[in-house]
């Protein structure tokens, strides 16, 4: 029996989650398509992983930049709603910047749209201005 759409977006979301919570970007690299629509709005002078991304190359150079200035100190995912080839995933996290010891700590949410079997666009929205706070050296 064929998945429907929201139950294939489901699965990607799923193993994405499991992949980013891992650190594994062997198994997250193959949930994307070839060319990507992504953003990460925020300062991008200050935290070098935000921004736009449209390639699996950038978007591998953004979880090592990403992994290579923060430590995850906790994450709760609150929901997860899909329709179709769209989701959402909502929750809080805190973050040590490593550059500076600050914590941040933000809600967010991920939208993510499926095609194919793979990540074809990719949103995430935090709270950029304490992200940019946070790395900065002023109180």
């Amino acid at each position: 029996m064929e998945r429907t759409a929201t139950e294939q977006t489901k699965i990607i979301i799923g193993q994405f989650g499991q992949a980013l919570t891992s650190r594994d970007l062997d198994s997250i690299l193959p949930l994307f398509a070839d060319m990507v629509d992504w953003y990460i709005p925020g300062n991008q002078a200050v935290a070098p992983w935000l921004g736009r991304r449209t390639n699996k190359t950038e978007i591998a150079e953004f979880f090592r930049v990403l992994w290579k200035n923060t430590e995850p100190v906790s994450a709760i995912v609150e929901h997860i709603l899909v329709e179709d080839d769209f989701g959402i995933v909502t929750g809080e996290f805190s973050t040590r910047m490593l550059s500076t010891g600050k914590i941040v700590d933000s809600l967010f949410s991920i939208h993510l749209t499926v095609s194919g079997n793979k990540i074809t666009r990719y949103r995430l929205q935090e709270d950029s201005y304490a992200v940019m706070v946070a790395m900065t050296h002023e109180k």
